[in-house]
């Protein structure tokens, strides 16, 4: 999986919406749904913080178990 793809079924996992997890990390719905379709990915403070929101590590994110 790629990140968009991890991020996606992270957040669809805790019942999340793209908007509510958006406001959790500070970026707009917007940025969740291109990183979450790939058409952009995620800069590194974003990951730092995705990885702490979701309680994972930020290989884990990247798809490096």
């Amino acid at each position: 999986m790629n990140i968009g793809e991890i991020i996606k079924h992270l957040r669809i996992e805790r019942n999340l919406s793209q908007q509510k997890l958006a406001q959790e990390i500070g970026v707009s719905q917007k940025a969740i749904d291109y990183w979450e379709r790939g058409i952009n990915e995620p800069k590194a403070s974003y990951i730092l913080l995705l990885a702490d929101f979701f309680g994972v590590t930020t290989d884990f994110l990247l798809g490096r178990d």
